[in-house]
């Protein structure tokens, strides 16, 4: 089946197509009979689930703060070293034994593999996509979350990546900008991923007795990707000034403090304290002040907001999309004062957003979410589907650089032949307890080709039919 975007001019504005798009395009994919459920109001479905309360949150006795989740990931390396040290050049079976016989010596707190906390994390995260309604306000978590990413693949990061994502992205992803901007930029995550939480000011106290000095990696990413945007307003001198500024933004260490480690500080000894300038505008000094204010600042700037309206409109409707919409977003967003509820309302009450053509390929998570979700699966072990978003190049909290996973539909047209594989594998699993015609007709069948339909029904078999509905153009596209 080739990858056509057109729905029938015909179909576009009859209710089940327009609640079949809006699942498929701001959402996670249809669960059984939630096409039918909003049906009758898609764009105001969408709308009931931003005003829900405690949207995008996720509550689990499971899951730790950033700093818990560091100071385990501390502890269990410590204790793996010191079984190291202690077995010397034995097994591992022996090592076990040396660890838990130490003839009375009082055993160390043995902490949890960074891996566990990483895994406990994704599965929280793909209950919450299973579980929501439409999928709309999770995949605004799944964009600011790739706006702001962060990379598990650095070591110290890997423990708190998910608590990261919950605690300065889903916190505010209904909220304001600014506010999710300072979360972002002040939490361990950010900080130790792009360094800052080393970068010290070379008139700082700690700059003069220390050879380590500034680091400029977190104020470029801030200027360039996070707000104003690549070759827009700000120079290499306001890079370096805004570097200054949040010198000594920095973590506690979890080997000095059993209860703290591993959470925010600022560490006044580490500033490059004195006025900076940072696009145009004086700061004097005022501590960490000083880089809230800068944040603010650049949290309203005009830059900032074309920046986030072209960015937020290319994630949900199209490579190039209209004008007209990225103009009313940019004003609203202006308007608002970086309001991101209302940024969202904006895009499902503007008609451009529904009448552009399905050229969007869904990302590898937001496929591997809708198969699941059409099915009516949630697999105990999370896994399998961790390895299978590394198979198709998006694997979880691991993006390649600071800018985050490819937004374009060119990057994922060249993993459509994995896809198929994991279809496969998939439909195999699922064929037992998923008639394929009912899962068609639930997903697809509003905005379905005669083509894929007949393709479907002709089937030899349940898993084939059901690999070639999850490989059909219609459900790989938003």
């Amino acid at each position: 089946m080739a990858l056509d975007p057109k729905i029938h001019d015909s179909k576009a504005q009859d209710p089940q197509t327009q609640a079949a798009l809006a699942l498929h395009r701001f959402g996670l994919g249809p669960l059984a009979g939630s096409v039918n459920a909003i049906a009758s109001d898609p764009r105001g479905a969408l709308i009931a689930e931003l005003d829900r309360a405690g949207a995008g949150r996720i509550a689990s006795p499971d899951l730790m703060s950033s700093g818990e989740a560091a100071r385990a990931a501390f502890e269990f390396r410590q204790a793996r070293r010191q079984m190291r040290r202690e077995a010397g050049g034995q097994t591992d079976g022996q090592q076990k034994n040396a660890g838990d016989n130490r003839k009375g010596r009082p055993r160390p707190s043995v902490g949890i593999a960074p891996q566990e906390i990483y895994l406990t994390e994704a599965k929280a995260r793909l209950d919450a996509a299973l579980a929501a309604d439409t999928g709309f306000v999770e995949r605004l978590v799944w964009f600011w979350s790739n706006h702001f990413c962060v990379s598990a693949d650095k070591g110290q990061v890997r423990p708190i990546a998910g608590a990261f994502e919950r605690e300065a992205v889903r916190a505010h992803v209904l909220g304001r900008f600014g506010d999710m901007l300072l979360a972002v930029e002040s939490h361990p995550a950010m900080l130790m991923y792009l360094d800052n939480a080393r970068s010290i000011g070379p008139n700082s106290p700690a700059g003069r007795n220390r050879r380590r000095g500034l680091n400029e990696n977190l104020a470029r990413e801030i200027l360039e990707l996070h707000t104003l945007g690549v070759r827009s307003v700000y120079s290499q001198d306001d890079v370096t000034s805004f570097a200054k500024v949040i010198t000594g933004w920095t973590v506690v260490p979890a080997r000095r403090d059993p209860e703290l480690g591993g959470t925010f500080n600022f560490n006044p000894r580490m500033h490059e304290a004195g006025p900076q300038t940072v696009i145009g505008k004086r700061y004097d000094a005022a501590g960490v002040e000083q880089g809230r204010r800068v944040l603010a600042d650049l949290a309203r700037h005009p830059a900032t907001a074309e920046h986030i309206a072209r960015k937020f409109a290319r994630h949900f409707i199209a490579d190039e999309p209209a004008p007209a919409l990225v103009e009313r977003l940019r004003k609203r967003f202006l308007d608002t004062g970086g309001d991101l509820k209302e940024l969202a309302r904006t895009l499902v009450t503007s008609d451009e957003a529904w009448h552009a053509p399905r050229t969007r390929i869904k990302r590898p998570g937001e496929w591997i979410a809708a198969t699941l979700r059409a099915v009516g699966a949630n697999p105990p072990n999370v896994r399998p589907l961790v390895q299978a978003q590394n198979l198709l190049g998006e694997p979880l909290w691991r993006p390649p650089a600071p800018n985050g996973f490819a937004d374009d539909n060119a990057t994922w047209l060249d993993g459509l032949s994995q896809r198929l594989d994991l279809a496969n594998q998939f439909a195999r699993r699922h064929a037992g307890t998923a008639d394929p015609m009912a899962v068609f007709e639930a997903t697809v069948a509003p905005i379905a080709s005669e083509d894929t339909r007949r393709t479907i029904a002709r089937a030899e078999s349940r898993p084939q039919a059901l690999a070639l509905l999850f490989m059909s153009p219609e459900f790989q596209r938003r």
